[in-house]
């Protein structure tokens, strides 16, 4: 099994809260964690529909049957039971019910109204780099940016050849079709590629609703699934109140690159190396991956990136308190001193509030402990 750096803070939230939530994509391994962290409480599946039915008819009995609580998977499918769940951990402290759910869209709205301070809500990604340095040759990037990071690959459960098409058709479309009730699929699934084509750059509505042919409410709605089932989420801009015109447009990103190049039709390693679409794969890979290590540390993963409407950009500001660290991230193997460009431009505010600056690259030469640091991503993201 491989360990997930979310285990310490689940046992962390565990002391202080009840009910502890695990959310985060289909086949991110929330099973297998709670499973073995919690081998000791009865697990129930609200998949199943015969434990779906008991929990339905008789909520109270169903959730009161073990006295030191219990694991409930996929959770979103009886979002009713966790009304009743409240008044048991308020009369029973000591029972510890560990919840999982792989719909931010059916889950987040039921844990508002019905477990608001009594539980703890984490999510798991699929892997980070830092959670398969061991078994992976993070050296390889354009290995790594084509196998993603969900646990099968790594497990050797699966291989991505047949993992992502399966991802497709058992997961994503089901789900889907149960929240969207999508006719045509071949529309949505033209809209997966198109978003795949857009990874890294500015998200325009209106531009994909005229290549698709539906409105650009259907776009937006299509949108919040994809988010809500932890398949893209949207990095804001950074805006101050200087005199600098900032863009407002959000850019759209994959939290699975490998799912990503599969939507691409990107099949090999050699084929990745000349695509058009590698240099915002690997920025991809770099952004969900500080994302998942924040995630996985209980940290706010509001991340931000800057850009004017001269074009200067950094890629990624991550903040740290008041302040922000910058990160500039480049696929090239060999570094140029205009990837340095976007530090130069910022706004005054955020130069006054940026204490990192660092261009992550795919070469080997390092220049650290200088104003504007050279790293590897291996060396920032293997830590």
């Amino acid at each position: 099994m491989i360990n997930r750096k979310l285990e310490t803070l689940i046992n962390d939230n565990l002391r202080y809260f009840p009910v502890v939530t695990v959310t985060g994509p289909r086949q991110s391994g929330k099973t297998t964690l709670i499973r073995s962290m919690f081998s000791h409480l009865p697990y129930y599946s609200l998949e199943n529909p015969d434990t779906r039915a008991m929990a339905i008819n008789d909520p109270v009995a169903f959730l009161s049957q073990h006295s030191g609580g219990m694991i409930l998977d996929e959770v979103q499918n009886v979002p009713e039971l966790l009304s009743y769940l409240q008044g048991i951990v308020d009369e029973h402290r000591d029972r510890k019910y560990i919840l999982s759910g792989s719909s931010q869209f059916k889950l987040q709205n039921s844990i508002t109204q019905s477990l608001a301070g009594r539980t703890a809500v984490l999510e798991l990604l699929p892997l980070a780099i830092n959670e398969v340095s061991d078994i992976a040759d993070t050296n390889n990037v354009d290995n790594l940016m084509l196998q993603g990071f969900y646990p099968a690959i790594y497990a050797g459960d699966n291989i991505p050849r047949f993992f992502y098409p399966a991802y497709m058709r058992t997961y994503l479309e089901r789900d889907v079709r149960q929240l969207l009730q999508v006719k045509d699929l071949y529309q949505f699934q033209t809209f997966l590629r198109l978003c795949a084509g857009r990874t890294g750059s500015l998200f325009n509505a209106s531009e994909l609703s005229n290549e698709v042919g539906v409105s650009v409410n259907t776009v937006r709605s299509w949108l919040s699934i994809l988010q809500a089932s932890y398949i893209v989420f949207m990095l804001h801009p950074y805006f101050d109140n200087s005199r600098k015109r900032l863009t407002k447009t959000p850019k759209l990103y994959f939290y699975d690159t490998g799912l990503a190049c599969y939507l691409l039709g990107i099949e090999n390693e050699t084929q990745l190396s000349s695509d058009r679409m590698r240099g915002h794969l690997f920025e991809n890979m770099v952004i969900s991956d500080m994302m998942k290590r924040r995630a996985n540390a209980g940290k706010s993963t509001d991340l931000m990136f800057y850009r004017d409407s001269n074009g200067n950009e950094i890629d990624l500001l991550v903040p740290d308190g008041q302040t922000w660290e910058g990160y500039e991230i480049k696929s090239s193997f060999t570094y140029n001193s205009a990837f340095e460009k976007g530090f130069r431009s910022l706004t005054d505010q955020l130069d006054a509030r940026l204490t990192r600056r660092s261009v992550i690259y795919c070469g080997t030469q390092e220049r650290r402990d200088a104003h504007i640091e050279v790293l590897n991503y291996a060396s920032l993201l293997s830590v």
